[in-house]
């Protein structure tokens, strides 16, 4: 499950909007990546969500196209 990031592609890094942005983003999101197990696959397909979550909880997301990409060459090792 997921909820917004409050960064909204270039909004958040505004600095007259980066406090709203970092509540929007507390309100589910970065207290619910912090939760996760060391492991979890975390995705985010927006580079500023991406942005978001490595700056608010130190934590890396990956690109859907990366997981495939991944998921691809895996197979050709098989």
């Amino acid at each position: 499950e997921s909820s917004c990031c409050g960064m909204a592609g270039a909004f958040g890094m505004e600095a007259e909007h980066y406090e709203v942005s970092m509540q929007m983003a507390e309100l589910s999101l970065l207290p619910q990546i912090r939760a996760a197990q060391d492991g979890t696959l975390l995705v985010a397909n927006g580079t500023s969500c991406r942005h978001q979550i490595k700056d608010g909880a130190s934590k890396n997301a990956l690109h859907f196209a990366q997981i495939l990409y991944a998921s691809l060459k895996m197979k050709e090792e098989i």
